[in-house]
């Protein structure tokens, strides 16, 4: 079961986040994190973004995917309006960067996003969003506005406890690199996604 282990206030770019680490072990290097934004109203339907970490993309800027411009919107948005981000440990939709560079490198051999962890032998998305809805619980959030465009998330709210309240989409325009890409998402996992 996790629990909180650590938290504090950090001033980012966008503003101040009282940043939350969660995890079974105080030992754990690689918590779940909340951050929630200062001007959070948590007496109404909470602003909430469920977010997958993506190191490629929020930490070395990949034009492949849209994950770190998404987290920095949705970081924007949450300081706007108010909020909380859910940031989940799940980096390459659960398969980890090792795996994940692999599948890159058959996608320069022309295998879509999906097709290329199937190749390898990998679900095409092993992501759990149980362990978020373990966060807002322990968050006493009961009620949320859900910033997404990935029906599996709002499938796991409405089989919780958490009220959904609304859909918030969270849409990033494509580039020449990740146009296949959110094609992909939105063919293959039904994103809610805009043609653009």
């Amino acid at each position: 079961m996790i629990k909180i282990q650590a938290e504090s206030n950090v001033p980012t770019e966008y503003g101040i986040f009282r940043m939350i680490a969660l995890s079974e072990e105080s030992t754990d290097w690689m918590p779940h994190m909340a951050l929630i934004a200062q001007n959070t109203d948590f007496s109404q339907p909470i602003n909430v973004r469920f977010h997958s970490e993506c190191i490629t993309g929020e930490v070395f800027h990949s034009k492949k995917c849209e994950c770190g411009q998404q987290l920095d919107a949705a970081m924007k948005y949450m300081q706007e309006n108010g909020g909380v981000i859910v940031y989940l440990r799940q980096e390459g939709r659960s398969i980890g960067i090792i795996n994940k560079l692999k599948a890159y490198s058959l996608q320069e051999q022309g295998f879509d996003t999906v097709k290329a962890n199937l190749e390898l032998g990998l679900p095409a998305d092993n992501r759990d969003f149980s362990v978020a809805i373990d966060i807002l619980n322990i968050l006493n959030v009961k009620n949320v506005n859900l910033l997404t465009n990935n029906p599996e998330k709002v499938k796991f709210v409405e089989q919780s406890k958490v009220r959904l309240n609304s859909r918030i989409p969270l849409q990033i325009a494509s580039n020449e690199n990740s146009r296949e890409y959110l094609q992909t998402k939105k063919d293959y996992f039904g994103h809610m996604l805009k043609d653009e």
